[in-house]
């Protein structure tokens, strides 16, 4: 897609109602999806975290930025993800959150981000975050500054490729909490992109789908 014809779309993409949860599920583990369904957040006290899905021009192309995070003790160890984190006190709100954490992990300004529309919450059993993330946009090609304590390696893709419901595939994984386990992912060129990344990405595929 040309990033052109994407920012026309932007006033539309504004106004459609959020697919919601349903698209969620599509891209759940199958052993999480009656969890998700069940689940009782009052009972639960997550953590809370903003995550950015960040839009943007390259060779006159529109992109989508991802992050590899580094490995660590920790259940979202060396996977591929969106920029985000968890909400802190200096935080007057959780969208705030999410463009504080993109800035300092991949270097963008805070201040050059338009975001477009927040998308639908979602909750992730094995850290008990209730995760929420916004779909943003900037409107030129970026020079990407890795925070190197929690950033691996910066993962570009064309808009299209990310849209493109080809590369849903069936992976097998190693979870935190599980080994060999079978998931549903997006295999973008080799990059397996699964759980709450995958999740919130089935969402975005469905707005864009719901413009034609």
């Amino acid at each position: 897609m040309d990033f052109s014809s994407l920012t026309d779309l932007i006033s539309k993409l504004k106004k459609i109602e959020l697919p919601g949860e349903t698209f969620h599920y599509d891209l759940a583990p199958l052993f999480r999806q009656d969890e998700l369904k069940r689940i009782d957040l009052k009972g639960k006290d997550p953590n809370y975290a903003g995550v950015l899905s960040l839009l943007y021009p390259k060779d006159g192309k529109a992109y989508m930025a991802f992050i590899l995070r580094k490995t660590y003790k920790g259940v979202h160890s060396n996977q591929i993800g969106f920029p985000g984190g968890r909400v802190e006190e200096i935080d007057e709100n959780i969208m705030e959150t999410a463009l504080r954490e993109t800035e300092e992990e991949i270097g963008i300004s805070a201040s050059s981000i338009q975001i477009i529309k927040p998308l639908t919450q979602l909750y992730i059993p094995p850290s008990n975050f209730l995760v929420h993330p916004f779909l943003s946009i900037i409107d030129f090609e970026p020079i990407f500054v890795l925070q190197e304590s929690e950033v691996e390696n910066l993962i570009e893709l064309p808009l299209s490729i990310c849209l493109d419901k080809s590369n849903f595939k069936k992976e097998i994984i190693d979870a935190s909490y599980a080994k060999n386990v079978e998931v549903p992912a997006y295999n973008f060129e080799g990059h397996v992109v699964w759980g709450a990344t995958a999740m919130i990405l089935s969402e975005i595929r469905e707005l864009f789908s719901r413009l034609r």
